[in-house]
This record gives C-alpha cells, sequence and structure tokens, in this order.
C-alpha cells in the first residue's frame, strides 16, 4: 500500500499511538481527497499519512488540506512537515526512510520544540527601477564605450537595490530578534521590491512578537508590511527531510 505523507511527530504527543505498532486512525482528521488520515508509528517518531493511489490527482484544494492537516498536528506537537506531494510508495519504503534519518529528526525535532514561524512580506518601492529601466533600454548589444559605461551603470543600480533590501532586512532582524530567520527579495509585477521573510520564535514569545509589529507598521512609513502566522516551521525543516525524498517519490499532479 502506498503511503501519502503529511509530517513526522513526535510519538509521545498521541498516547493512544504507545499501545499500537500499527497505524491507527487519527480521529476527527480528514486528508488530501477526503481520506482517513493515520498515525504511523516508527520508533519514538510517528509519521502522519493517508493511504494513496496512483488514480488520485492533486489540485490547489490538495495543498491546502496538506497544510491543513500539519496545521492540525501542529496544535499538539512538533512537526517536521513533508513537501506537498511526498509519497511512499509501500510500508518498507517508509520503514526504511524514517530509519535511515531517525537520529536527524529526532535532533530537530529537539531544536525545533516550542516554537513557531512568524511571516512577514515586506513592500517598498524600487529606488533604481526607472534608473535601469532607462540604462537597459538605452543599452545596444555593441562594443562601443556607451554599451560598456551602461553596463556599469546598471550593475552600480543593482548593488544600491541589493544594499536597500539588505538595509531593510537587517533592521527587521533587529526589531524583531528572531531565532534564525530566512530571506528573500524579489520585484514584483508593479516593479515594487517584496522582501519575503521566515522568522522562528519561541511559541511563548507569539504575542510580544505580534507588538513588535504593530510598532514596525507604524514607525516604517515608506514601507508595507503584512504579517500571518503563527506557522509550523516550513521554512526551517525543508532541508531536514529532504534525505528522506530519496526514499520516496512526488505524486503526480
Amino acid at each position: 500500500m502506498a503511503w501519502y505523507a503529511y509530517c513526522i511527530t513526535e510519538k509521545q504527543a498521541f498516547p493512544e499511538l504507545l499501545r499500537h505498532r500499527k497505524p491507527i486512525p487519527l480521529e476527527s482528521v480528514a486528508g488530501i481527497q477526503g481520506n482517513q488520515v493515520f498515525l504511523y508509528p516508527a520508533s519514538d517518531l510517528a509519521v502522519i499519512v493517508s493511504e494513496y493511489s496512483p488514480q488520485e490527482s492533486f489540485n490547489q484544494k490538495s495543498a491546502v488540506d496538506h497544510a491543513r492537516v500539519i496545521a492540525d498536528c501542529f496544535k499538539v506537537s512538533t512537526v517536521l512537515p513533508f513537501r506537498f506531494g511526498t509519497v511512499f510508495s509501500d510500508d518498507d519504503s517508509l520503514r526504511r526512510s524514517i530509519r535511515s534519518n531517525q537520529r536527524q529528526f529526532v535532533t530537530n525535532i529537539e531544536r525545533l520544540r516550542g516554537k513557531a514561524e512568524m511571516h512577514l512580506k515586506v513592500t517598498l518601492d524600487d529606488c533604481c527601477r526607472e534608473n535601469i529601466h532607462r540604462y537597459v533600454a538605452s543599452a545596444v548589444p555593441s562594443t562601443g564605450r556607451e554599451y560598456l559605461s551602461n553596463l556599469r551603470e546598471t550593475a552600480t543600480l543593482q548593488r544600491e537595490r541589493q544594499t536597500k533590501a539588505r538595509a531593510i532586512s537587517v533592521q527587521m532582524h533587529r526589531m524583531f530578534a528572531p531565532l534564525a530567520e530566512e530571506v528573500t527579495c524579489k520585484r514584483t509585477d508593479s516593479g515594487k521590491m517584496l522582501l519575503d521573510i521566515a522568522h522562528l520564535i519561541d511559541h511563548k514569545c507569539i504575542e510580544r512578537y505580534q507588538n513588535k509589529y504593530s510598532s514596525a507598521s507604524q514607525a516604517m512609513k515608506d514601507c508595507q508590511m503584512q504579517l500571518s502566522g503563527p506557522w509550523p516551521p516550513y521554512h526551517f525543516v525543508h532541508r531536514l527531510t529532504r534525505n528522506a525524498h530519496s526514499h520516496a517519490h512526488p505524486a503526480s499532479a
């Protein structure tokens, strides 16, 4: 039987599992396609799974259901989420994956216990957009002095953009003082800069973090800020389950 995997969690968080060696239903939780969700025991860990058939097709709702199951488990235990679409072909491949990565999973559950992810989106004007557009538009594929000058100017403006994004990121770090962070920066279709920031914090500090966000959104008038969370620590476990995927395969979408 193939298993669709949602996340890894602590066996001790589910007392009903301590008396069983085989998968047992996780009551009141429905998975992708409305399938019954199971607790699959694996030594000191439990894998949250549901039965999977190759005939099942996934869509946007499936991704939402995947996240919902993880969020439900996160309410009662530390979780290490699997990527959406992770399927183990049978019981042996599931057990083999957990067994070969057991130490890593246990270590990182310990590291993430009692912690949550807060997600910040910071939008600001691109200080270099107009100048870069001007230089790119005037640059022609030649070897002339003007072309080389345009290249240098464009590179300089791009460095200025990176410097501004880095400065905002550092400012966010100082204001919120997270335990860890993941930051990406990109340009939006409207020509603005978007900083996507994930902060790892202690769960007991959520209210304090939200208060800091209120202060920051008022102080930084030149930025638009959006906060969501608390979430399971998605951005801080994507490396942890990478080895497990060598024993699994992504389901076809």
